[in-house]
């Protein structure tokens, strides 16, 4: 079957070119001795790598490992460059080979065959970076399908064909017009910047939350601040790397502002409301707040669209922010203040009430958690019920009566032991039931 290269598609023609011009290479290599020599030298700076990094990896790894617990400054650095051991043998391999370029060139006039040996342990290197050395999963995704294909590229010389290749290519977005080469080096540089805006943000943040002489909501507004700065600055960065000026984007501004204006006014609502409720300090994270419908529950984290809310039975409700700021909102936080509550009971008719308040309030004071300030323990009769008088101590304490704390139920406790003790009677409801006997009957 004979194979006509002239019927076939543009794009095999050109695969068929490369090959035959590979070829072509090769056997020009093959059967020349400078090639040979080449050929050598390689095998020689292989070989000289290898024997050197078999006695200086051990020795470097002794090095750069610190004693176990050490959290120094140095220690750290040692930690890091001990990472980037495995790149021993093909960096050595690689500087051996270029030794070896420069002894070709000089004698032969040409490197052909020793530079495509540099190129083949520049692509060693990146191998063993990608698989050994690179933690982060998503930097080793982009390693495995950018790094090493655009190495594969450069070693075997086609990366200036494949570049230029997609220059060639354009793309046309209304008034913007770029070329896929740029599209991929913006997917390419955006992934990079927008993963390094996420570690300096998580960096970033992790600092701000140190700073315990802040009060919580400047720190969240400072942490909120550096994560839009951050991510900003690599948008702007990443347009600049595509060749896109900003100026055009100002009609894509123009249909985001009308957008906003309309079709996203409660999550404009919920951002403007975020930036005011870190402004004002009026809920941040830590605070039990109870909200207009009855729910409650301490604030675990903030956003910029929501709380998250997280109740004692292990719920967590997301509250849109604007809901703090346009509905009634109870903090019983409020950054530490005391809160106030009282307990119910009744004693029988037959007491001495006089006596039921100073009991009662020496009971409930020898509490560790009820406070003196602002006030102390205050009894007070509420009424005359149906089967008791019945009576209410208010007391204050420092947090909120749910979940760990049970002030009130050992408020209860102690009152019933000290009442107990002092032969007081809590009542129980009581009935009495009158016969009457109708007129005119007679008993049997």
């Amino acid at each position: 079957m004979n194979f006509d290269l002239a019927a076939q598609p543009g794009i095999v023609q050109q695969a068929v070119g490369y090959a035959l011009q590979g070829w072509d290479i090769a056997r020009a290599w093959l059967e020349s001795p400078a090639a040979w020599s080449q050929f050598g030298l390689l095998v020689a700076a292989f070989v000289i790598a290898w024997l050197l990094t078999r006695k200086l990896r051990p020795w470097l790894e002794r090095l750069l490992t610190p004693p176990d617990g050490r959290i120094s400054i140095l220690a750290t650095i040692r930690r890091f460059l001990l990472i980037f051991v495995p790149l021993l043998l093909p960096l050595l391999a690689f500087a051996f080979t270029g030794i070896g370029e420069g002894l070709t060139r000089a004698i032969f006039g040409s490197g052909a065959v020793i530079a495509f040996g540099k190129r083949f342990f520049l692509l060693l290197a990146a191998r063993v970076l990608v698989r050994e050395i690179i933690k982060d999963g998503f930097l080793k995704m982009l390693g495995r399908v950018i790094l090493l294909p655009v190495m594969a590229l450069y070693t075997l010389g086609l990366l200036d064909v494949a570049t230029d290749r997609l220059n060639d290519l354009t793309v046309s977005l209304g008034n913007i017009e770029f070329t896929v080469m740029a599209v991929i080096r913006g997917l390419i540089a955006g992934s990079i910047l927008f993963w390094l805006g996420r570690w300096s943000n998580d960096q970033t943040g992790s600092y701000i939350q140190k700073q315990d002489e802040l009060p919580p909501a400047t720190r969240q507004l400072a942490a909120k601040a550096a994560e839009f700065a951050i991510f900003g600055l690599a948008f702007l960065l990443l347009m600049n790397i595509v060749g896109i000026p900003l100026t055009s984007l100002a009609v894509l501004g123009g249909a985001i502002g009308v957008g906003l204006g309309f079709g996203l006014q409660k999550i404009a609502a919920n951002y403007i409301s975020g930036i005011i409720l870190l402004l004002e300090g009026q809920a941040t994270v830590g605070d039990y707040v109870e909200l207009d419908n009855g729910e409650s529950g301490t604030i675990v984290k903030t956003t910029a669209r929501a709380m998250i809310l997280e109740t004692y039975d292990g719920r967590w409700i997301v509250v849109p922010n604007e809901d703090f700021i346009t509905t009634r909102v109870i903090n019983y936080s409020d950054q530490g203040s005391a809160n106030r509550y009282e307990a119910d009971f009744s004693v029988s008719y037959k007491t001495d009430i006089n006596m039921v308040p100073a009991i009662v309030e020496e009971a409930v004071a020898r509490h560790p958690g009820v406070l003196d300030k602002p006030y102390p323990p205050d009894c007070e009769l509420r009424g005359f019920g149906d089967s008791g008088v019945d009576f209410a101590v208010e007391f204050w304490v420092n947090g909120i009566d749910d979940g760990p704390n049970k002030y009130t139920s050992d408020v209860l406790f102690l009152i019933w032991n000290a009442l107990k003790d002092h032969g007081i009677e809590i009542p129980y409801p009581h009935r009495v039931v009158e016969l009457h006997q109708a007129s005119g009957s007679t008993a049997p």
